[in-house]
């Protein structure tokens, strides 16, 4: 397990876990990371890593100290990387993971401590998991809206579904049924595979067999690129829907040519130059992309380094607020922040515009959403 642990005054200078058996109330607020930086699922928590160069050291003068694990998308060991956070660093706020499972795992190890937990991949937040936690990427149904939508305006009336055999696909499967089979669309066949499988030979076959009108990919990351690039090698010609979870330039640096003329939903990070400049999104998804392709080259824009950043984007919001009633390091704090991410509004970043509720734990709407398609080699707003 790799540990890397920030501060305010040395981004990625090591420092010791307080050993203490409790924490005082400090001026100096901690956070704990657990992500996916190893493993097959660590194209989505790299970027997650690398946003933090460009996240806030301090928040209305209080210093953030950062500690980030990896997980490696393992929920056993992303459960105790959170049950470290809470028993060793005393965390004033916990996120992660960067898969649906491993967050899953840290959703519940925060909610039982009573921790502000932000998750960084979509996640089920069921009633014992809903007092604590909230997620930052768009939710399925909204940005699975969008695809159905494109699907019907198209006359798409058969699909084929192939999605990762967990949580993730399970979030996807679940929603076209509840969400497209309505508006008169017919799933024809379901696979899945897993997220470390190298081929999707199989699976493809039975879906050309199946010839439906579309394809929906229910994977993210590197992964995604894998059953794109068998669907076209094994001669399927009709459309290819991706998730959001493959939005980044990985997804065409591994899918190749394969990945033109794909239809994927996107949080608008991945295009903000083509927002209107009334969009509450434009300015922070400039920010953050302006700076990421500075240091890590032209479009290796992802969206992924959305959500981590936009975690303190949230954060810069809500800290000032617990800090009027709270200091940190206390359970007072944590409930503080708790109540303010239910209490702030609109607040703007990069993925859409949050207003977290007791009831919707993700808290956007359609301004959390475009569909692209790849030309050229480069991803293009399609409209």
């Amino acid at each position: 397990m790799k540990k890397v642990v920030l501060s305010a005054a040395a981004l990625a200078a090591a420092l010791a876990l307080p050993g203490s058996p409790a924490r005082a109330q400090t001026n100096e607020i901690t956070i704990g990371i657990t992500i996916v930086t190893t493993g097959p699922a660590a194209a989505l928590g790299i970027p997650e890593r690398n946003a933090l160069e460009f996240v806030p050291k301090e928040i209305a003068g209080h210093a953030i100290k950062l500690t980030v694990l990896d997980d490696a998308g393992d929920p056993t060991t992303a459960t105790t990387n959170a049950r470290r956070f809470v028993t060793e660093s005393k965390a004033d706020i916990i996120m992660g993971s960067s898969n649906t499972p491993a967050t899953i795992a840290v959703s519940n190890v925060a909610n039982e401590a009573g921790i502000p937990h932000l998750g960084l991949a979509p996640f089920p937040i069921t009633p014992e998991r809903a007092k604590w936690s909230v997620a930052l990427p768009q939710p399925i149904p909204i940005v699975g809206k969008a695809l159905y939508d494109h699907m019907k305006a198209h006359n798409i009336k058969t699909v084929g579904f192939i999605g990762y055999s967990d949580s993730y696909g399970d979030l996807w499967f679940n929603d076209f049924k509840a969400q497209a089979v309505p508006m008169g669309m017919t799933m024809v066949d379901e696979e899945r595979f897993a997220r470390p499988d190298t081929s999707v030979t199989g699976q493809v076959l039975k879906l050309v067999a199946a010839n439906p009108d579309a394809i929906l990919v229910g994977a993210s990351g590197t992964a995604a690129g894998l059953p794109q690039t068998e669907l076209r090698d094994r001669g399927y010609k009709g459309l290819i829907y991706q998730t959001h979870g493959a939005a980044s330039m990985d997804f065409i640096r591994i899918a190749g040519k394969a990945a033109e003329g794909v239809i994927m939903v996107s949080g608008p990070v991945m295009d903000p130059e083509d927002q209107p400049d009334e969009a509450q999104t434009k300015k922070p998804g400039l920010a953050l992309d302006q700076a990421y392709e500075a240091k890590y080259g032209p479009n290796s824009r992802s969206q992924f380094a959305g959500h981590s950043y936009d975690a303190f984007l949230i954060l810069d919001r809500v800290i000032p607020v617990a800090l009027k009633t709270a200091k940190p390091g206390t359970p007072e704090f944590r409930e503080a922040i708790r109540q303010a991410l239910l209490t702030e509004r609109e607040i703007a970043a990069s993925q859409g515009v949050y207003n977290f509720t007791e009831k919707d734990r993700y808290g956007l709407d359609e301004r959390s959403r475009i569909l692209l398609t790849v030309k050229d080699g480069k991803y293009m707003l399609l409209k």
